[in-house]
């Protein structure tokens, strides 16, 4: 954890509180890829009429298919409690906002087989997130307002999901 996300997780007597910074190419790199369209590779195709941003991100599937769902996320209030985390050991998984509304993305290095210390993100509403294979993640937290997300994980034999309690509460503040 570097000193300014120390700086974020101040302890107080009954939750970790935790400071969302922004989301950057960066800062998520260890997690997972940002997907957004300012400063990706792009070329025209379509004789001319449309820009590819290509490649934003690449989909772990395993022996799996990869699939895409439309995932309908209530609205959280701030500040936003985190309790448990979860991560998929058998593919990645990608969330990109349809509403242009922010929102957060919660992620934490695996420390022996559990979530480490957690790092908060604000993604704004042209911000998605592709969670690497086996990365520890709150699941979707959407804010403002419900929104749908365009999701693409895996589908297929195996258990793909283990999750993991706090045994402290972390309060995200923005």
């Amino acid at each position: 954890m570097s000193t300014s996300q120390k700086k974020a997780a101040i302890m107080t007597n009954d939750f970790i509180l935790l400071k969302a910074v922004p989301a950057t190419r960066e800062a998520l790199r260890p997690f997972g890829d940002l997907i957004q369209a300012d400063g990706a590779d792009s070329f025209l195709i379509n004789n001319g009429t449309t820009e590819r941003m290509n490649a934003l991100a690449k989909a772990e599937t395993g022996e799996g298919d990869a699939i895409i769902s439309i995932f309908r996320g209530q609205p959280f209030e701030p500040p936003v409690s985190i309790f448990m985390m979860e991560r998929h050991p058998l593919g990645s998984q990608a969330f990109f906002p349809l509403q242009n509304a922010p929102w957060l993305a919660v992620v934490a290095a695996d420390e022996d087989g559990v979530p480490g210390p957690p790092q908060a993100f604000l993604l704004n509403g042209n911000q998605g997130i592709q969670y690497n294979r086996n990365v520890w993640h709150h699941p979707l937290i959407s804010m403002e307002r419900v929104s749908d997300f365009l999701v693409v994980d895996r589908q297929g034999e195996g258990n793909n999901l283990e999750e993991c309690d706090y045994a402290r509460a972390y309060q995200v503040t923005l």
